[in-house]
């Protein structure tokens, strides 16, 4: 009885990422030229993530921190790479733009479980990796209820329910929900909360996790992306 869910939902998100992509096409390209410059180079990101059935592909986004480095060729910290153009591009959400085509390419859908990271994944438990069932979205329920204001288990919680019934009508309100955040730039903070940690070194620091464990998963994560 899935027919949303299994036939048009992939067919809605098709679609509206297309007409959304070549409407916004025109802004894409602006960014891009100034993403350049402000960045100093390519203003692109591309990371791993885990999709659906935890196949890995590549997110694109907006680059929102530079590649400055040290004399030694290390990267400077977070705060320092992040300057008032990817505050910016944060703030308003506009660095999530280039995903649409991860959409219109099958990676992501609109509405689903925001793909996390590899590192993170290999953390999670099976009941919690059964986000991985559906594809993951651009926007989703954990982001329309606290977004990087909630902790892990929260965000998990809140994947795990949206997936036990996928519904035109839930997919509707969380999208205009995310626009009304979008608007408001609710819940963009992230300092300070424990979500802004990656998933294994939260586990660690609380001591769910043992050290030896811990870098047992942080190789496996890496030979996942190695394969992927």
């Amino acid at each position: 009885m899935k027919i949303y869910e299994n036939f048009f939902k992939r067919f809605i998100d098709f679609c509206l990422s297309f007409v959304g992509f070549i409407v916004l096409s025109p802004l894409l390209l602006v960014l891009s030229i100034i993403g350049a410059i402000a960045m100093k180079g390519n203003p692109f990101f591309c990371q791993s993530r885990p999709g659906k059935n935890e196949k890995v592909f590549k997110l694109i986004k907006f680059r929102t921190m530079s590649n400055a480095k040290d004399k030694n060729g290390n990267l400077l910290p977070d705060d320092v790479r992040l300057n008032g153009y990817g505050r910016f591009l944060r703030s308003t959400s506009l660095d999530e733009l280039p995903s649409l085509i991860n959409i219109v390419c099958g990676d992501l859908a609109l509405v689903g479980p925001r793909p996390q990271l590899v590192r993170d994944m290999v953390f999670m438990t099976s009941t919690q990796r059964k986000r991985h069932s559906v594809r993951p979205g651009l926007t989703g329920l954990a982001q329309v209820n606290g977004r990087n204001n909630i902790t892990w288990e929260q965000k998990f919680e809140y994947d795990l329910c949206y997936i036990e019934k996928i519904t035109l009508l839930e997919d509707l309100r969380i999208i205009f929900k995310t626009f009304e955040k979008v608007v408001k730039r609710a819940d963009i903070v992230r300092e300070g909360t424990v979500s802004d940690m990656d998933f294994g070194d939260w586990l660690l620091s609380k001591n769910e996790v043992i050290k030896e464990e811990y870098d047992k998963k942080q190789e496996e994560a890496r030979e996942i992306l190695r394969k992927g």
